[in-house]
């Protein structure tokens, strides 16, 4: 056991300017920090799911509500989270999150109750469009292929054909007929002349015993020379 006088000379220690109160707030903080450090984490996260709620970061909003339900417990998360769900166009998780909220709130008033009621019958609404998307999309012919239009080409201009008179074959001079030529009519005449010949040497003008006055009355023969 520590003797008074020994006591005495510790607290005197402290009573110099300031030591005494650094010793207090030091000793204060010690238990105070531990306790305060957690509902001010937990307040940062609340406000920081609020804010990405607000500005349209729900995914991230989302994260934030789960965690503090995750640790809390707390049913007004579910409620949050819910919400979220709504924004992000899950029908399916937001109603399951909406209707654990009701089932674990206590002493919802009436109005809270056809808010939470009218969200799901919203996500309700969308669930069923959107596996008629689904539906109609399955259903659906498969798009033709584009086909892409032919370019539109120009025949090409022919060549200017170079005309060589060097190149250029002459007409065939038209044939003449052959009764029209000389050599024919030479032949001709040959063939009468014979004829004539062979038709006197018939008749016996070349023989001497022929008489030109036969059968003509009155024709007196011409006598030749001595």
């Amino acid at each position: 056991m520590t003797s008074i006088p020994l006591l005495g000379r510790r607290l005197a220690k402290f009573r110099q300017p300031g030591a005494l109160g650094a010793l207090v707030l030091i000793g204060f903080l010690a238990q105070a920090t531990p306790s305060q450090a957690a509902p001010k984490a937990k307040e940062t996260r609340e406000l920081r799911a609020r804010e990405a709620f607000a500005t349209g970061r729900y995914q991230e909003a989302l994260d934030l509500y789960g965690k503090l339900y995750a640790e809390k417990l707390h049913p007004t998360y579910l409620r949050n989270i819910g919400r979220c769900y709504q924004k992000l166009k899950d029908p399916d998780k937001a109603i399951d999150s909406f209707r654990d909220y009701l089932r674990r709130a206590q002493k919802i008033s009436a109005a809270e109750q056809g808010e939470i009621d009218g969200y799901i019958a919203d996500m309700e609404t969308l669930r069923r469009q959107q596996e008629a998307d689904k539906a109609a999309a399955a259903s659906a012919p498969a798009a033709a292929p584009v086909v892409a239009p032919a370019p539109n080409l120009q025949p090409a201009a022919p060549a200017p054909q170079t005309q060589l008179a060097s190149t250029r074959v002459p007409p065939a001079p038209q044939s003449t007929p052959f009764y029209k030529r000389g050599w024919f009519w030479g032949v001709a005449a040959g063939v009468v002349a014979v004829a004539v010949v062979g038709g006197l040497w018939a008749g016996g003008v070349f023989s001497k015993s022929f008489d030109p006055c036969a059968g003509r009355p009155g024709c007196v023969p011409a006598t030749g020379g001595p």
